[in-house]
Protein backbone atom coordinates (compact mmCIF):
# COMPACT_ATOMS: atom_id res chain seq x y z
CA UNK A 1 0.00 0.00 0.00
CA UNK A 2 1.41 3.39 -0.93
CA UNK A 3 1.80 6.26 1.52
CA UNK A 4 -1.12 8.04 -0.15
CA UNK A 5 -3.47 5.11 0.48
CA UNK A 6 -2.44 4.10 4.00
CA UNK A 7 -5.49 5.73 5.57
CA UNK A 8 -7.84 5.51 2.57
CA UNK A 9 -11.44 5.62 3.78
CA UNK A 10 -10.50 6.36 7.41
CA UNK A 11 -12.37 9.19 9.11
CA UNK A 12 -10.43 11.25 11.66
CA UNK A 13 -11.89 13.75 14.10
CA UNK A 14 -9.70 16.72 15.00
CA UNK A 15 -10.96 18.03 18.33
CA UNK A 16 -9.93 21.66 18.81
CA UNK A 17 -11.14 25.02 20.10
CA UNK A 18 -10.00 28.62 20.00
CA UNK A 19 -6.33 28.89 20.92
CA UNK A 20 -5.10 25.75 19.15
CA UNK A 21 -1.45 25.78 18.10
CA UNK A 22 -1.83 26.31 14.35
CA UNK A 23 1.09 24.17 13.18
CA UNK A 24 -0.04 21.28 15.44
CA UNK A 25 -3.40 21.13 13.68
CA UNK A 26 -2.50 22.05 10.10
CA UNK A 27 0.61 19.91 9.57
CA UNK A 28 -0.85 16.68 11.04
CA UNK A 29 -4.09 17.32 9.11
CA UNK A 30 -2.10 17.73 5.90
CA UNK A 31 -0.24 14.45 6.63
CA UNK A 32 -3.55 12.69 7.26
CA UNK A 33 -4.97 13.97 3.96
CA UNK A 34 -1.79 12.91 2.13
CA UNK A 35 -2.28 9.40 3.56
CA UNK A 36 -5.86 9.32 2.26
CA UNK A 37 -7.81 10.13 5.44
CA UNK A 38 -10.92 12.26 5.63
CA UNK A 39 -10.75 14.76 8.51
CA UNK A 40 -13.36 16.83 10.29
CA UNK A 41 -12.68 19.61 12.76
CA UNK A 42 -14.92 19.14 15.79
CA UNK A 43 -15.28 21.99 18.28
CA UNK A 44 -17.49 23.38 21.02
CA UNK A 45 -19.31 25.82 18.75
CA UNK A 46 -19.99 26.16 15.01
CA UNK A 47 -18.18 28.66 12.80
CA UNK A 48 -14.44 29.17 12.94
CA UNK A 49 -11.82 28.66 15.61
CA UNK A 50 -8.80 30.89 16.15
CA UNK A 51 -5.32 29.41 15.74
CA UNK A 52 -2.21 30.63 17.46
CA UNK A 53 1.46 30.79 16.52
CA UNK A 54 2.73 30.40 20.08
CA UNK A 55 1.41 33.63 21.68
CA UNK A 56 0.52 35.46 18.45
CA UNK A 57 -2.78 35.07 16.61
CA UNK A 58 -2.60 32.82 13.59
CA UNK A 59 -5.26 31.92 11.07
CA UNK A 60 -8.70 30.48 11.60
CA UNK A 61 -10.02 27.03 10.76
CA UNK A 62 -13.59 26.17 9.81
CA UNK A 63 -15.43 23.89 12.24
CA UNK A 64 -17.15 20.98 10.48
CA UNK A 65 -19.23 19.70 13.40
CA UNK A 66 -19.72 20.41 17.09
CA UNK A 67 -19.06 18.07 20.01
CA UNK A 68 -22.83 17.79 20.50
CA UNK A 69 -23.32 16.60 16.90
CA UNK A 70 -20.81 13.73 16.92
CA UNK A 71 -19.94 10.51 18.64
CA UNK A 72 -16.76 8.47 18.60
CA UNK A 73 -18.43 5.80 16.45
CA UNK A 74 -18.58 8.35 13.58
CA UNK A 75 -14.77 8.16 13.26
CA UNK A 76 -11.82 5.78 13.11
CA UNK A 77 -9.33 7.92 15.06
CA UNK A 78 -8.85 11.18 16.99
CA UNK A 79 -6.26 13.95 16.66
CA UNK A 80 -5.78 16.37 19.56
CA UNK A 81 -3.66 19.41 18.63
CA UNK A 82 -2.03 21.42 21.39
CA UNK A 83 -1.62 25.04 22.29
CA UNK A 84 -2.00 26.05 25.94
CA UNK A 85 -5.50 27.54 25.68
CA UNK A 86 -7.14 24.94 23.40
CA UNK A 87 -6.86 21.78 25.56
CA UNK A 88 -7.46 23.77 28.74
CA UNK A 89 -10.77 25.00 27.29
CA UNK A 90 -11.74 21.54 26.04
CA UNK A 91 -11.00 19.81 29.34
CA UNK A 92 -13.51 22.11 31.05
CA UNK A 93 -16.28 20.88 28.72
CA UNK A 94 -17.86 17.59 29.90
CA UNK A 95 -19.00 16.71 26.37
CA UNK A 96 -15.50 17.08 24.94
CA UNK A 97 -13.98 15.02 27.78
CA UNK A 98 -16.60 12.28 27.30
CA UNK A 99 -15.92 12.23 23.56
CA UNK A 100 -12.18 11.72 24.12
CA UNK A 101 -12.92 8.93 26.61
CA UNK A 102 -15.34 7.28 24.16
CA UNK A 103 -12.60 7.10 21.50
CA UNK A 104 -10.27 5.36 23.95
CA UNK A 105 -12.93 3.01 25.32
CA UNK A 106 -13.89 2.10 21.75
CA UNK A 107 -10.32 1.02 20.95
CA UNK A 108 -9.79 3.90 18.52
CA UNK A 109 -6.29 5.36 18.22
CA UNK A 110 -5.64 8.85 19.58
CA UNK A 111 -2.78 11.24 18.76
CA UNK A 112 -2.11 14.17 21.16
CA UNK A 113 0.69 16.71 20.95
CA UNK A 114 2.10 19.42 23.24
CA UNK A 115 -0.55 20.47 25.82
CA UNK A 116 -3.24 18.13 24.40
CA UNK A 117 -2.41 15.29 26.85
CA UNK A 118 -4.26 17.43 29.42
CA UNK A 119 -7.37 15.86 27.84
CA UNK A 120 -5.92 12.39 28.42
CA UNK A 121 -5.49 13.26 32.08
CA UNK A 122 -8.92 14.87 32.44
CA UNK A 123 -10.66 11.87 30.85
CA UNK A 124 -8.77 9.31 32.96
CA UNK A 125 -7.03 7.80 29.92
CA UNK A 126 -3.53 8.66 31.14
CA UNK A 127 -3.67 6.20 34.06
CA UNK A 128 -1.08 3.48 33.40
CA UNK A 129 0.07 4.86 30.03
CA UNK A 130 3.56 5.88 29.01
CA UNK A 131 3.19 9.45 27.65
CA UNK A 132 5.09 12.56 26.73
CA UNK A 133 3.89 16.16 26.46
CA UNK A 134 4.98 19.76 26.74
CA UNK A 135 7.26 19.63 29.84
CA UNK A 136 4.98 21.78 32.03
CA UNK A 137 2.35 18.99 31.98
CA UNK A 138 4.63 16.26 33.33
CA UNK A 139 3.66 16.75 36.98
CA UNK A 140 -0.09 16.58 36.29
CA UNK A 141 0.33 13.56 34.01
CA UNK A 142 2.39 11.76 36.66
CA UNK A 143 -0.27 12.58 39.28
CA UNK A 144 -2.91 11.14 36.94
CA UNK A 145 -1.04 7.82 36.87
CA UNK A 146 0.95 8.18 33.66
CA UNK A 147 4.60 7.29 33.20
CA UNK A 148 5.90 10.58 31.75
CA UNK A 149 9.03 10.51 29.58
CA UNK A 150 10.90 13.21 27.69
CA UNK A 151 10.94 11.73 24.19
CA UNK A 152 10.12 12.98 20.69
CA UNK A 153 7.21 10.58 20.26
CA UNK A 154 5.72 7.89 22.50
CA UNK A 155 3.11 5.26 21.67
CA UNK A 156 1.31 3.15 24.25
CA UNK A 157 -1.85 1.13 23.59
CA UNK A 158 -2.82 3.16 20.54
CA UNK A 159 -2.18 6.56 22.13
CA UNK A 160 0.52 8.62 20.37
CA UNK A 161 1.99 11.64 22.19
CA UNK A 162 4.67 14.22 21.33
CA UNK A 163 6.14 17.24 23.08
CA UNK A 164 6.19 20.21 20.72
CA UNK A 165 6.08 21.49 17.13
CA UNK A 166 9.67 20.32 16.47
CA UNK A 167 8.42 16.76 17.00
CA UNK A 168 5.72 16.97 14.30
CA UNK A 169 7.54 14.91 11.63
CA UNK A 170 7.99 11.96 14.04
CA UNK A 171 4.49 12.53 15.47
CA UNK A 172 2.93 12.42 12.00
CA UNK A 173 4.73 9.19 11.04
CA UNK A 174 3.68 7.41 14.24
CA UNK A 175 0.14 8.83 14.10
CA UNK A 176 -0.38 7.51 10.57
CA UNK A 177 1.04 4.12 11.54
CA UNK A 178 -1.26 3.79 14.56
CA UNK A 179 -4.31 5.12 12.70
CA UNK A 180 -3.65 2.60 9.90
CA UNK A 181 -3.55 -0.24 12.43
CA UNK A 182 -7.07 0.71 13.48
CA UNK A 183 -8.77 -0.98 16.43
CA UNK A 184 -6.54 -1.08 19.53
CA UNK A 185 -9.11 -2.50 21.95
CA UNK A 186 -7.14 -5.75 22.27
CA UNK A 187 -4.16 -3.73 23.56
CA UNK A 188 -6.10 -1.98 26.33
Amino acid sequence: MTQGQQLQGKRVAILASDGFEQVELLEPRQALHAAGAITEVVSLKPGQIQGMNHIDKGGTVQVDRTVQEVQASDYDALLLPGGAVNPDTLRMDPGAVQLVRAFYDGGKPIAAICHAPWLLSESGISQGLKLTSWPSLQHELKLSGAEWVDQEVVTDRGVVTSRKPDDIPAFNRKMIEEFAEGDHSSKR
